[in-house]
């Protein structure tokens, strides 16, 4: 079907946007990540798109990476999660987040999406999370696997992996904790205290 469509930017809400194409105004249906990205009214954009045939009606998702395209197409294989529930977690969290947490086993970071609960988020960590590749360039890596294939926490340090886990004991998500700690300047000299002290600052 439609591969992209490449035009002006004529209208932006927080769930579609219109491309002016040659004088076609084509409904892109987008994430709330999407939204705020896009380029100002009145310049050109070019956005990857799926498209959903149903009975009544043709929609078209747009997306402004290709990862982000690709990550949404696996989330709908999961049996439960159509286009608006897979474009619900992109709302909430960019490709290569979404690709750590489903890798991290981390269904409270996925649950946050609007209409998907706990069991939801579960499934789609069960079904994908053998279907994420490492290999290649779509996902900026922040853990590894171990030799049993179970994930292990970018935290290199044990002052690190204790911050996290205090992180994770006070109900914050696994993937949040992580990635809060490792974007802490000069980590390295603070002890796990001062770690979770800055690490709870981003948080807010």
């Amino acid at each position: 079907m439609i591969g992209f469509v490449d035009g002006i930017v004529e209208y932006i809400s927080e769930d579609v946007v219109v491309i002016d194409v040659n004088g076609i105004g084509i409904n892109v249906h987008v994430s709330t990540d999407t939204a705020a990205k896009m380029p100002s009214l009145g310049e050109e954009a070019k956005l990857y798109t799926y498209t959903s045939v149903r009975e009544d009606a043709i929609w078209l998702y747009g997306f402004l990476t290709r990862k982000d395209l690709e990550i949404f197409k696996k989330c709908i294989t999961v049996n439960g999660i159509g286009p608006k529930g897979a474009l619900s977690i992109l709302s909430v969290m960019d490709a290569d987040s979404l690709r750590y947490a489903i890798s991290a086993g981390d269904k409270k970071a996925i649950a946050k999406a609007p209409g998907v609960g706990p069991k939801m988020a579960e499934r789609l960590i069960l079904e994908l999370k053998d279907k994420i590749k490492f290999d290649d360039d779509l996902i900026d890596l922040e853990i590894a696997k171990s030799a049993s294939g179970s994930p292990l926490l970018a935290a290199d340090t044990p002052q690190k992996k204790e911050a996290v886990e205090a992180l994770v004991a006070l109900g914050y998500g696994q993937t949040e904790s992580v990635k809060a700690v490792n974007s802490i300047p000069d980590i390295d000299s603070l002890d796990s205290g001062a770690i979770l002290k800055a690490a709870l600052k981003k948080m807010f």
